[in-house]
């Protein structure tokens, strides 16, 4: 039986909420090593002087030197995965040959896919089989589930099962909970990305519902306490499949 490895992990963010989410993340895998934090990517070179870091989740845009212009003065930088609340630097993380790309709020589970593509299973570098392995630590991460989002400047988190439905309104969308509504700077389908297919459904080009809330559906709306949402026609087969 192979030896368990641990990996290193440096995250560097300016937001502390941002860095939070990420520690307690690195802190339930028990492969997993937090090493360190960096507010910045000045604190990140220093602490890459320091010791060995084997997987360096980067935000991109931070004060004085960014996290892409920061990886290109490396060398030979550890593993890196990035984090940032902008899709439109995909392309370039990716140019730059980062393992993957995190988009905020990072939700556990793309975390741990993140992970994996980092260090595969039967990997000569690090194994991190006990990652996926444990269904008691997946129950009690699904029945304490939840995603942040950015509001009022800050990172607020939101339970997913307070969660009604989600309206996109161009720039911003909007998340109806059970607590009252929360309006954050983001697109429906980045909000998407974050959702588990097994309690979302996306029913329009700018709704998606919880399905455990709905009360009741027809083939062109679905209800959610008092509110009517509509099923678009390019989404139809696969919400009255989710729902049949």
């Amino acid at each position: 039986m192979n030896e368990l490895k641990t990996i290193r992990c440096l995250v560097v963010d300016d937001e502390p909420p941002a860095r939070e989410v990420i520690r307690r993340y690195v802190q339930d895998v028990p492969t997993l090593h937090l090493a360190g934090e960096c507010a910045n990517a000045v604190q990140a070179l220093g602490a890459l002087q320091q010791q060995a870091i084997d997987l360096i989740f980067l935000d991109i845009r931070m004060p004085q030197l960014d996290g892409t212009t920061f990886l290109k003065t490396l060398k030979n930088p550890p593993k890196v995965i990035f984090t940032t609340a902008y899709p439109e630097y995909a392309l370039e993380g990716y140019e730059l040959d980062v393992v993957d790309y995190l988009l905020k709020p990072v939700r556990f589970d793309r975390f741990l896919k993140a992970v994996n593509k980092a260090f595969p299973l039967g990997s000569q570098q690090a194994d991190t089989t006990s990652v996926l392995s444990t269904p008691a630590a997946q129950e009690e991460k699904k029945s304490e589930s939840f995603v942040y989002f950015r509001a009022d400047r800050k990172m607020q988190k939101v339970m997913l099962h307070d969660i009604l439905y989600i309206e996109s309104m161009k720039d911003y969308v909007k998340i109806v909970t059970t607590a009252g509504t929360l309006i954050t700077k983001q697109s429906i389908t980045s909000v998407e990305a974050m959702l588990s297919e097994k309690l979302f459904v996306r029913t329009h080009r700018s709704f998606i519902v919880a399905i455990e809330k709905i009360r009741s559906y027809t083939n062109e709306l679905i209800e959610i306490e008092t509110t009517e949402i509509p099923i678009g026609k390019l989404y139809r087969n696969g919400v009255m499949k989710m729902l049949a």
